[in-house]
């Protein structure tokens, strides 16, 4: 379980910040813990300046997956598959890093539309408007959602690694997707090919969305 604290740093405590009207300069310091126990305060948690997964869950309406201005496809969506980049536990990967890895497969860019960090971020990756290279025989019709991990930290076993804030805005990733495609079901990759792949079974986890 992951925890923001002072001397944290990165994507989300820029995030953290933001939503507490402070200057998001991804440094966990003096001014933020502050404004986390003036929070915590107001909104009857426990006031120990530290961001764990309560504390992350009241400020996620404003650390709003809306802020990346998700456009819906022209493409008619019937399916949102969850991958995972079967990376080893604890290590970070970008979108340029996912890039360079499809393109030497072939592909002309990234095959997922999103990439879901470890620290939690949402990245934008291939246009939705242009069919994925994910899923064979479902490109067309689906949207691809990757987060990072999906092996053990030895990358000798398939493992679900999703951390707290991964696991955070993942689901509201997929119930802003949903919104967005109502009439798309959700899957994991496992369910069309066999692979582990994303490590975790979407199919039942996302049913109620």
């Amino acid at each position: 379980m992951e925890l923001y604290k002072k001397g944290s740093r990165g994507e989300m405590v820029k995030q953290i910040q933001k939503a507490l009207n402070l200057y998001p300069d991804g440094i966990f310091g003096k001014l933020t813990e502050e404004a986390v126990i003036l929070y915590q305060r107001e909104h009857g948690l426990r006031p120990d300046g530290v961001v764990g997964p309560a504390t992350l869950a009241k400020l996620l309406p404003a650390v709003t997956t809306s802020a990346l201005g998700l456009k819906r496809s022209s493409r008619h969506i019937r399916e949102i598959i969850v991958h995972c980049t079967a990376t080893p536990e604890g290590k970070d990967f970008t979108v340029a890093d996912i890039t360079r890895w499809h393109k030497d497969r072939g592909f002309a860019t990234i095959g997922y539309h999103y990439v879901v960090y470890r620290d939690g971020t949402i990245h934008n990756g291939r246009d939705v408007n242009i069919s994925g290279a994910h899923c064979t025989n479902h490109n067309s019709i689906s949207i691809g959602v990757c987060y990072v991990g999906g092996m053990d930290a030895n990358n000798e076993k398939p493992k679900d690694t999703r951390t707290a804030s991964q696991r955070m805005m993942l689901l509201k990733l997929l119930k802003e997707l949903k919104a967005l495609y109502p009439d798309a079901k959700i899957y994991g990759h496992r369910n069309f090919a066999n692979k582990a792949c994303p490590s975790f079974d979407a199919k039942a986890e996302y049913k109620e969305i």
